[in-house]
């Protein structure tokens, strides 16, 4: 498509001074292409067939790749260095000229920018700011002289350098040692997922590190770039201007676009999606910040990322956002920027050898000095070496947000055809990812040296409950368990609420702790119904049970650490998991949650205390009737032998202290009578010893003793108590050799419930009876 040719006397100057461009955009199709115009020649498909070789070059490679743990931006620049001048050409020129011509990159360029620019929106969009003001003294700590130090030390040897260097390669290695100081909070937060610790002290130590040191760096960056637009000899009022535009920009952002994106969700009903329109204008509105940014002086994505820190995260608006663009861009778009740079390489050619030997010895002391200071920066806040060193690997990680910088200062010319230098990201982040790999934090399980238990809790001692729950119906069932649990005043409870909420639009998870009286904020007002509940139960046992209140917003994949972390805090004796099946008032299933089931897995193989799976029966749908207990309350506990019948029968003891509550102990006791474990003989013989004096003393405990032939004498007497019970407690683990258990294991559908409770957890169950599946704690050996 052409412009019009200036007609003969419009203009001074000869007509031939003007030149009139044909962009050939849509191809007539690959059949109809005349002989002199493939269908390469066109625009579009040609981007098309661009895009499609890269995506199939870096996921072929990420498969490969991924064995040993390379990083995904690994394979995103090795199919830029394949497509690019450094193999396809070598290959087949004209097959390289054709895919990737000179006039083509324009098109290409212009993708990736914008993957880039959304790419940063995100990033922001997930930022949680208040992050930087709560964060304690060590993310300040680090978080500042994270950037202040490794820049004074680089700039100090660059300085060096610059006595020798040529006067034209100075802004090159300048340009180098500014990119390899940054510590940019989209990489980390990216990498901290991918190795799970994004619960864990030291994940969290190093996203709200990292957030105020990249937000730090951002602004001295650019007061540095005004300073320098004075220095080559634009004046002091251009720098005046250009401060003052982006201090414009930068209020408007806040104070006009803010109340714009607070006024969306105001319009949105609870629990509707934000309306298309409204998501179509802040994308206009993003690319019109980048426009803006790159207009007073500042970096394009600079804007857009500010942007993204205005508007709220979390439902509804920043869920949607993220929701709607982070497949597509960070899938896609902006992968791109890195492939882009892999685009512009040619390894086999060196112009300068000695240049290029000083920027690799530039940025290998600028990655050490970042090593270094992180690593002794962690160590005066009492972070363990072992932490302190993954820490400090972690802050020096680099990425997209590298590569774009890199990609950036040689399409403006700061590095010349020496153009070797973006291997450096490339470099670092395949050797970094390899040491997180082999990296296991410091809190790599919770199982502990204590007792945090029941049975080894003190009978008049405070018992000390974790009660999770992802819905409304999982805290009314963990409070009326903790009814029957016989608070006393000479024995009270202490109960720790736990509400888990997946987190979405946020790369950072957030733990908040409701204090009585407070109210939840905007982003917890989901847990509103589940704190209410608590708070009810805190009220009509006043002076019996203290109760605190906690919401995790956090990915399911690490909701396990969240709870074993809190536990292992508040120094729990149970923790309380709902079942990943709910069934409705008759019986049928209506949830079977295979992520809630993982989520219980990793709880029981972690977790610092005992642990109860609690399988729901009895649905209530009023807050006001979680007291609603009926005036006898029965409670069965089903005997073999082991920790976990031990643990099980230690809860049961604790509820029959109330009057309410009415305990029938059932020992199951093997026909023949022969057991070769004669450690676990003893200790089960104290506890029945204990039960049976129970029995003389009080009225609400009742003892039965039953001898099985094997498991299905054991099932057929468990099928019996369902309809005599409101809830059956039982051990999960048990020896394999136990007779009244032979020919049940084979069948077990859910082996996390033991086999006597995947019995009382079936789904052709049809009484109201809960069931509460006992694990004692998992102690580690010395």
């Amino acid at each position: 498509m052409g412009g019009r040719s200036p007609m003969e006397g419009e203009f001074p100057g000869e007509k031939e001074k003007f030149c009139k461009v044909n962009i050939l955009l849509h191809s007539p199709g690959i059949w109809n292409c005349n002989e002199d115009r493939g269908f390469l020649d066109y625009a579009l498909p040609r981007l098309l067939l661009q895009m499609a070789a890269i995506f199939i070059i870096t996921q072929s490679l990420h498969v490969l790749l991924k064995r040993i743990h390379f990083p995904r931006i690994v394979p995103e620049f090795l199919a830029g260095v394949i497509l690019g001048p450094t193999i396809l050409p070598r290959i087949n020129l004209n097959f390289a000229k054709a895919l990737f011509p000179p006039e083509g990159e324009v098109f290409l360029d212009g993708l990736s920018r914008i993957g880039y620019i959304f790419f940063m929106f995100l990033i922001g969009v997930k930022m949680e700011p208040s992050m930087v003001w709560k964060s304690g003294k060590k993310a300040w700590i680090i978080g500042l002289s994270s950037v202040v130090l490794p820049t004074i030390i680089v700039m100090g040897i660059s300085e060096a350098f610059d006595q020798v260097m040529p006067l034209m390669k100075i802004p090159a290695a300048t340009a180098v040692v500014a990119i390899q100081t940054l510590t940019p909070f989209p990489v980390i937060a990216c990498f901290v997922i991918d190795l799970k610790i994004m619960n864990s002290e030291l994940g969290r130590l190093a996203l709200a590190s990292t957030l105020i040191s990249d937000l730090v760096s951002t602004g001295i960056s650019t007061i540095l770039a005004n300073l320098r637009i004075r220095q080559i000899g634009f004046g002091t009022a251009n720098v005046i201007h250009s401060f003052f535009l982006a201090t414009a920009l930068l209020l408007i952002i806040i104070f006009i676009m803010r109340p714009i994106l607070l006024w969306i969700i105001k319009q949105t009903p609870e629990g509707k999606p934000v309306k298309g329109v409204h998501i179509t204008s802040i994308s206009f509105l993003v690319l019109a910040m980048a426009i803006i940014s790159d207009n007073v002086g500042l970096q394009y994505h600079f804007g857009p990322f500010i942007l993204g820190l205005c508007v709220p995260s979390g439902p509804p608006l920043g869920s949607t956002l993220v929701d709607r663009f982070d497949t597509f861009i960070s899938g896609l778009l902006a992968p791109l920027v890195v492939t882009n740079c892999g685009l512009k390489i040619d390894l086999f050619e060196v112009f300068d050898l000695k240049f290029l030997t000083t920027m690799w010895f530039i940025i290998g002391v600028s990655s050490f000095t970042k090593l270094i200071v992180h690593f002794f920066l962690a160590l005066p806040c009492k972070v363990p070496v072992k932490d302190a060193a993954a820490l400090s690997i972690i802050g020096s990680a680099q990425g997209i947000v590298e590569m774009a910088s890199y990609l950036n200062i040689f399409v403006n010319q700061v590095i010349d055809n020496t153009r070797s230098e973006f291997l450096g990201p490339y470099v670092t982040s395949s050797v970094f990812a390899r040491g997180w790999r082999s990296h296991q934090p410091s809190w790599r399980t919770y199982t502990g040296y204590q007792k945090r238990d029941i049975l080894h809790t003190a009978y008049n001692a405070e018992l000390r409950i974790l009660a999770c729950a992802h819905r409304q119906d999982d805290a009314l069932a963990a409070i009326k368990l903790l009814e029957v649990s016989s608070p006393t005043r000479q024995s009270p409870i202490a109960a720790y609420g736990l509400h888990l909420m997946e987190l979405v639009g946020r790369a950072s998870p957030l733990l908040i702790n409701h204090r009585l009286g407070k109210k939840a904020s905007s982003r917890a007002s989901r847990s509103q119904q589940v704190i209410d509940a608590f708070r009810y139960y805190e009220l009509q046992h006043s002076g019996l049970v203290s109760v605190q209140i906690f919401t995790a917003m956090s990915l399911p994949m690490f909701m396990q650490h969240d709870i074993c972390s809190l536990a292992f805090d508040k120094l729990a004796s149970l923790i309380i998991l709902p079942f990943h099946r709910k069934w409705n008032q008759q019986g049928k299933l209506i949830l079977d949650n295979s992520v809630l089931r993982t989520i219980n897995l990793h709880v029981l193989d972690m977790a610092p205390c005992s642990v109860g799976i609690l399988v729901d029966r009895r649905k209530l749908h009023q807050v006001s009737s979680i007291s609603l207990v009926p005036s006898v309350y029965r409670v069965a506990v089903v005997f073999l032998e082991g920790d976990d019948d031990r643990e099980a029968l230690a809860y049961g003891k604790r509820m029959a202290k109330s009057s309410g509550v009415h305990l029938t102990v059932v020992r199951l006791l093997s026909m023949d009578g022969l057991d070769e474990d004669q450690w676990q003989v003893m200790l089960d013989s104290e506890m029945i010893r204990d039960i049976r004096l129970r029995v003389s003393l009080k009225q609400n405990i009742e003892y039965i003793e039953e001898k099985m032939k094997d498991g299905s004498d054991t099932a057929s007497l468990v099928r019996k108590m369902e309809g005599s019970f409101d809830l059956i407690i039982t051990g999960r683990r048990h020896r394999q050799d136990v007779p009244q258990l032979s020919g049940l294991t084979e069948w077990i559908e859910l082996p996390e419930l033991g086999p006597i409770g995947d019995i009382l957890a079936s789904a052709d169950v049809d009484k109201s009876v809960s069931v509460l599946i006992v694990q004692q704690q998992l102690v580690q050996i010395k």
